[in-house]
């Protein structure tokens, strides 16, 4: 299983290629496309209750 640390540097060097090769677009796209499978994957593990959220 990955680490914070080694899920981090991947992170950052998937945008460092995207920034570098795709311009700054293609940056803001892996960004949000990376938030969005965060998010999902937080909900399927069960770290991220969405029916808590929703009720306040």
């Amino acid at each position: 299983m990955m680490n914070a640390a080694t899920t981090g540097l991947a992170a950052g060097m998937a945008l460092g290629f995207a920034g570098y090769f795709g311009g700054f677009w293609a940056f803001l796209l892996v960004l949000v496309l990376g938030a969005a499978g965060l998010i999902v994957g937080l909900v399927v593990q069960g770290d991220l209750d969405v029916r808590a959220r929703r009720q306040r």
